[in-house]
């Protein structure tokens, strides 16, 4: 499994969430940025991503990270809030 670190103040809008999803998970050039998108492309990976998201965000960033959570706890993954 693949774990990824998220530091909920580096975020203020749903394209930065998304901006550094595509960074970290190495994500394709067509990449959507958006839940759907993220789910079509961690669907295609063989282990699951676990996620550990530190602080607790706002706004945008905030609904656009509770998406992704269920995407990750959909396919598998699990979702860690410290």
């Amino acid at each position: 499994m693949q774990t990824i670190y998220l530091e909920a103040r580096d975020f203020h809008s749903a394209q930065d969430v998304h901006a550094a999803l595509k960074l970290l998970l190495d994500l394709p050039d067509y990449y959507g940025g958006n839940a759907d998108a993220l789910h079509d492309c961690l669907s295609e990976r063989v282990t699951p991503v676990n996620v550990s998201l530190h602080g607790q965000p706002e706004g945008e960033a905030a609904t656009a990270l509770g998406k992704v959570k269920s995407v990750v706890e959909d396919l598998g993954g699990t979702w860690k809030d410290l």
